[in-house]
C-alpha cells in the first residue's frame, strides 16, 4: 500500500481535520443528525474557524518549539498586523500573536532542531529588520486529557 503520510500531515496541519461526529453522540447521548447540524451551524457562524490534529511533533521533524518575542522596526511599528499575516504564512509558524508590553510579536516557531531555527531567525531578521527576538525554547509540551483520543 503506497505511504502517503506526509501528505496526510501537511493536509491535517491547515485544517482538514473534522469532528468525529459518531464518537460525540455516543459521549452526549445525541443522535449523529443533531450533532452534525449544530456543527454545521456553529461553522457557519464563524464559531467554529477550523480543525487541527494534534501531533508528537518529535515523530514528525518539528520537535523544537520556539517563543520568539519580537521587537518590531519603526517602519513596521504602525502596522504589526501586515507582519504578523506574513510571518503566519510561513510553513514553521505555529502561531502570531499581536500584543502589548515590551514586545509587538509573540511568534510560536516549530523547527527541526536549533539548527534549522537559526537558519530561520537568521532569514527573517534580515528579511523584516526585527530590533530584538528573545527566544524562550519549550523543553516540555504538557497535554491535558480531553487533547487524547481514547
Amino acid at each position: 500500500m503506497k505511504n502517503i503520510s506526509a501528505k496526510l500531515i501537511e493536509l491535517f496541519k491547515t485544517g482538514y481535520c473534522t469532528p468525529q461526529i459518531s464518537r460525540i453522540a455516543k459521549i452526549t447521548k445525541t443522535p449523529p443528525a443533531t450533532i452534525h447540524y449544530n456543527i454545521k451551524k456553529l461553522e457557519k457562524a464563524k464559531v467554529i474557524q477550523g480543525y487541527k490534529a494534534v501531533f508528537d511533533y518529535k515523530k514528525i521533524d518539528e520537535g523544537h518549539c520556539t517563543y520568539l518575542l519580537i521587537n518590531l522596526p519603526p517602519d513596521k511599528y504602525g502596522d504589526p498586523e501586515k507582519v504578523a499575516y506574513e510571518l503566519a504564512l510561513n510553513p514553521k509558524v505555529e502561531s502570531v500573536d499581536i500584543c502589548t508590553g515590551d514586545h509587538e510579536l509573540i511568534v510560536k516557531l516549530r523547527s527541526k532542531d536549533v539548527d534549522d531555527y537559526y537558519a530561520w531567525v537568521k532569514y527573517t531578521i534580515k528579511k523584516y529588520g526585527f530590533i530584538k527576538i528573545v527566544s524562550l525554547t519549550s523543553l516540555k509540551q504538557v497535554k491535558t486529557e480531553f487533547m487524547r483520543l481514547e
